[in-house]
């Protein structure tokens, strides 16, 4: 027997190719049509009459009330990926399901002392980390999330709505200024390569000294500028963050401004190739009462499927952030 996830999954899909061939767009945008129908329980007004009355006997199929959210985001996160594998475009990938479940259960570690929290996104792509870790944080969280990439923004947009997540979204470039108050939690699956605009990069400490500077490290400056003293940023970094040609000015901004509290490494089986392997970075932003920790906690994951491999590194950190959040 189908899961729900298969079914909910199975229809967008379906009602996706539907919708594709009549407006000749790519599966994506169609994608976000599907996603709107859904939410809204009505049919776009731009679609002539033919289609709308398949899609109005298609959308009676489907009850998203007996769906949970999560069920809701994994058919989501599927339909994406299928539809990001059409599309060549570098930024149009995705953080895996298990790394931003990871990223939620460290979001949680680090937060836990706080009742109220004010978490932001600035690399938010369609919007699957951010959802994944506010389906794991337990107080009352205000959220914000910025996009460039109108595609993906709308489908961000349209995949908290039909989680029911309250964000509030920035569609801008987010290595300009932002207006919002600097917040608690920074999560962010951080963009790699060369940010274009040289102008808007001299405001950075980061900068390269000649050519183009690398988005990877602007992002982690402007995350650093909308963090409070003492605030947490969780970043999914490349393996090679600290090893490239301008990654001693990094490490001296990163030292000057705040505390390493962890480094995890992902397992090599989670990605398709060394040169993607990734790492998440815990970083707290230095203030009057904080101090780094005695020591950080390093961690090489062992591949996800090897359960009883995890269940004994989550046990270590769950023992690490006991004595951490002690001192």
């Amino acid at each position: 027997m189908k899961s729900n996830v298969e079914l909910l999954y199975e229809w967008m899909n379906n009602t996706t190719e539907l919708i594709q061939e009549q407006v000749k767009e790519p599966y994506l945008d169609s994608l976000g049509l599907t996603m709107e129908m859904l939410f809204h329980q009505s049919i776009s007004e731009e679609l002539d009459d033919i289609i709308t009355h398949k899609l109005q006997a298609v959308l009676k199929d489907i009850d998203l009330s007996t769906f949970k959210v999560d069920e809701i985001r994994k058919a989501t996160q599927l339909a994406i990926l299928k539809g990001m594998k059409d599309s060549t475009q570098q930024q149009h990938l995705m953080t895996p399901e298990t790394v931003a479940l990871l990223v939620g259960y460290l979001a949680d570690k680090v937060t836990q002392d706080k009742e109220h929290l004010r978490v932001f996104d600035p690399a938010s792509g369609t919007g699957n980390l951010i959802t994944t870790v506010l389906g794991l944080l337990k107080q009352q969280v205000v959220t914000y999330a910025s996009e460039v990439d109108p595609t993906l923004i709308q489908l961000a947009v349209l995949n908290a709505n039909l989680q029911q997540k309250k964000i509030e979204f920035f569609h801008q470039d987010s290595l300009r200024p932002f207006l919002m108050d600097p917040v608690d939690l920074i999560v962010a699956d951080l963009p790699v390569g060369y940010y274009p605009d040289d102008i808007t990069a001299t405001e950075y400490e980061l900068k390269a000294d000649e050519g183009h500077s690398y988005a990877h490290h602007l992002f982690i400056e402007q995350s650093m500028n909308y963090t409070v003293d003492g605030g947490y940023l969780l970043f999914v970094i490349p393996d090679f963050l600290f090893d490239s040609d301008q990654s001693d000015k990094l490490h001296r901004y990163i030292q000057g401004n705040a505390h390493i509290v962890g480094v995890i490494r992902l397992p090599e089986s989670a990605f398709k190739s060394e040169k993607n392997i990734k790492s998440i970075l815990i970083l707290q932003k230095k203030g009057q009462n904080t101090s780094a920790p005695k020591q950080p906690l390093l961690v090489k994951m062992p591949s996800f499927k090897n359960t009883k491999g995890m269940e004994d590194i989550l046990e270590q950190m769950n023992s690490w952030f006991k004595t951490y959040k002690a001192d």
